[in-house]
């Protein structure tokens, strides 16, 4: 029998330590070895050969990297770099793509997928960033292109609050920033979980009383909600057209348009703490076992129909 072994770097907290050790095992009874804690910002690359806690990276099968809130900029390099010699999940030509808003929102356009509107602002244009704050009734949502959580995101909702935030710009690196229309919602979003184009799993976030952001990390709270047939095909076809094998799409609902948009469509989507699923939120073990029959159908070539098969059996 053909040894396969996997190399992972998963999140801890939160309850991260016990989804990894299910997909651990998981994995071992499709006669694949894990080996685990393999994060590349501790990994050295030279003569052609990362490194890492002693694991040549590229010999290894597969590389599943899951943790959003220790990478660096050098993890992120290495990670470009291996991904040239190893099947990455989520591939990081897909991942970079994600966490880039305005690149995503651009594709997701481009494809038919309604998203917020928004505007690519070069930092030295500011009258073009004033006609448009005006255009989109003196409201609108400035966001770093790249970050998770609702990190560094403002609300500006005159050009006197434009005007505050153009010291902090003109002071930093950004030689580009991006905005967004704000979006009048009833303060709460779908979080649609995706595998290998299909739905695991959907809550929704609320925002605290008085705010407006939804993410858990800015004050919101968690609720349980269904999708309704418009949110699931939306959700499947912005993870499909990133090119994301996992995904955590981000929808609301425009109440001034009546339509659903995608806000943002996130490569590395938590599995519910334990305590959220003690309210709830019990998609872990599908989304589980759907991880682990796409690592095997990417490193055995194991078709879906024989996934299906052994399923239902």
């Amino acid at each position: 029998m053909v040894s396969h072994t996997v190399g992972m770097w998963m999140y801890h907290n939160c309850g991260g330590d016990l989804i990894e050790q299910a997909l651990i095992d998981g994995l071992r009874q499709r006669d694949i070895q894990v080996m685990n804690n393999l994060a590349l910002q501790s990994a050295i690359a030279r003569n052609g050969t990362i490194l890492c806690r002693g694991v040549e990276m590229e010999f290894l099968d597969l590389y599943f990297s899951y943790n959003a809130g220790q990478q660096t900029q050098y993890q992120v390099y290495l990670y470009e770099m291996l991904n040239m010699s190893v099947p990455c999940i989520n591939s990081f030509e897909a991942f970079s793509l994600s966490e880039d808003k305005f690149r995503t929102s651009h594709l997701l356009n481009r494809n038919g997928v309604t998203t917020a509107d928004y505007q690519l602002c070069d930092r030295h244009d500011i009258d073009s960033v004033k006609a448009v704050l005006k255009e989109w009734g003196g409201q609108a949502i400035y966001k770093p292109t790249e970050g998770w959580g609702g990190k560094g995101i403002v609300k500006i909702e005159s050009e006197a609050a434009l005007e505050m935030l153009l010291p902090f710009l003109n002071s930093s690196n950004f030689r580009y920033f991006y905005l967004e229309r704000f979006i009048d919602y009833d303060n709460t979003d779908f979080r649609v979980d995706v595998v290998n184009g299909e739905v695991v799993g959907c809550y929704g976030r609320q925002a605290p009383p008085n705010g407006w952001k939804t993410n858990i990390t800015g004050g919101g709270s968690i609720i349980l909600r269904e999708p309704n047939d418009e949110v699931i095909r939306l959700a499947i076809r912005a993870a499909r057209l990133t090119g994301l094998d996992i995904a955590g799409v981000d929808l609301i609902f425009d109440r001034e348009r009546q339509q659903y948009i995608v806000l943002e469509v996130n490569g590395i989507p938590a599995f519910a703490t334990p305590e959220q699923e003690r309210i709830g939120l019990n998609f872990n073990t599908l989304k589980i076992e759907k991880i682990v029959n796409l690592i095997e159908q990417k490193i055995k070539g194991v078709s879906n129909e024989q996934t299906f098969a052994r399923e239902v059996a």
